[in-house]
């Protein structure tokens, strides 16, 4: 039966701690309450030897869930905005939430508010859970009394964000999928099929064409240990090496530079990033972060290096007194209407707004270029299959037709 840990306070209100066991979480909180125990907080611990610390290091590697974030976001704002205290808010979300990752952080973050943080100090000592966009905007909407109506922003902007990821994963999941499986196949056709047929056209005394000849060629590597361990660990190595050199400032700047102008895909890469920039300033800018504040976690929450150096040097025009529609169209990677719609914003002192609307133009395109793409995608992925289908029944057949002719 799980073990659970708890911090309460008694009947005479003193602070007692200790350990009950109980089915769930809601069974242990239960019978606490059933002692007349006011819970302070609650935590499930594993009951076997070295288990803790197993667990524990393996929730390092855990990450939030960004729709349960988004849930708590949206609970949160509309909790503080009914006038409930903080303290009790985190205490009710951290019970309901499922993500045990969401639920331990919020534990800990609720006993540091107690203790007399701010939210978004309590918040900051949990960076792989709460982003540095988060912070800064729970931090301005501290300083402004408009904490509720930052949650609200936060809320929404993370839903349409994990929106738009999802659309892009499910329109590329169908392809992926269909690749896999045909890959699959012809794996299986090359390994266990295609060998009896091989054996068949060595015992002939024929000129195999050369279809055949290829055919039989790759069907012997791909049945040879000497030849598929090399290769699988060349294929490593070579993953491995990009993998590292990714890492690196040069191989990093080099890499996203390419997913920006690689065919087909760029355009939607490019897309996605505009609507991303556009969408985090805005909703930085409408929360009270100041301009040269906003922009640097812009930079650091965009993801590439290219967009990053976008920003520095925005950073610097507004620095020297410019505006900030001047470096974007000379970087060449914001188009004129949203470099011009960007320019406007400023002019009427309308920014966030207006760098709302052109997120939601770009959400929309990239809708409109996922639906393409997966109907691009699915005639070009048939043909290639069929190519090797046919290059296959072409390379079996075309011997038997060279032995029915020999034996007529």
């Amino acid at each position: 039966m799980p073990v659970f840990l708890y911090e309460a306070r008694d009947a005479t209100g003193e602070k007692v701690s200790g350990k009950v066991e109980a089915s769930n979480r809601k069974a242990a909180t239960q019978r606490l309450q059933e002692q007349r125990m006011a819970i302070i907080s609650l935590k499930e611990v594993s009951g076997g030897v070295g288990g803790g610390d197993v667990g524990a290091f393996l929730d390092k590697f855990k990450r939030v869930n960004e729709q349960a974030l988004t849930v708590f976001s949206r609970q949160f704002a509309t909790m503080i905005n009914a006038g409930l205290a903080m303290v009790r808010c985190l205490d009710i979300l951290s019970e309901q939430t499922e993500d045990k990752k969401l639920q331990s952080t919020l534990d800990q973050v609720r006993r540091d508010v107690e203790a007399g943080q701010t939210l978004s100090a309590a918040l900051a000592r949990h960076p792989q859970v709460f982003s540095t966009l988060y912070i800064s905007m729970v931090k301005a909407g501290e300083m402004g009394g408009v904490l509720d109506e930052v949650l609200e922003r936060l809320a929404g902007f993370m839903e349409k964000d994990f929106a738009l990821k999802k659309k892009v994963k499910s329109a590329l999941t169908y392809p992926v999928v269909i690749l896999v499986m045909a890959l699959g196949i012809v794996f299986f056709l090359v390994t266990y099929i295609l060998p009896t047929f091989v054996e068949l056209f060595k015992g002939m005394n024929l000129t195999l064409p050369l279809p055949t000849k290829i055919l039989i060629a790759v069907t012997e590597a791909a049945r040879q240990p000497l030849i598929v361990g090399p290769s699988i660990l060349l294929f490593i190595a070579v993953m491995i090496g990009i993998g590292k050199y990714i890492q690196t400032p040069v191989g990093r700047k080099q890499y996203d530079l390419l997913k920006l102008n690689i065919p087909v895909f760029g355009i939607l890469t490019k897309k996605v990033a505009i609507s991303r920039f556009c969408r985090t300033l805005g909703t930085l800018l409408s929360s009270g972060v100041p301009i040269m504040q906003a922009l640097e976690i812009v930079g650091k929450a965009s993801g590439n290096e290219i967009i990053a150096m976008t920003v520095t040097k925005v950073r610097e025009s507004i620095r020297e007194g410019e505006s900030i529609a001047s470096p974007l169209g000379a970087s060449g990677l914001f188009p004129p209407m949203v470099t011009q719609m960007v320019a406007v914003g400023e002019e009427t002192g309308n920014l966030d707004a207006m760098l709302g609307k052109i997120a939601d133009f770009y959400d929309t395109e990239v809708e409109y270029l996922l639906a393409s793409l997966t109907s691009m995608l699915e005639p070009i992925m048939i043909v290639g299959m069929g190519g090797i289908v046919g290059f296959i029944v072409i390379s079996v057949f075309l011997p038997l037709y060279q032995l029915i002719g020999n034996l007529g």
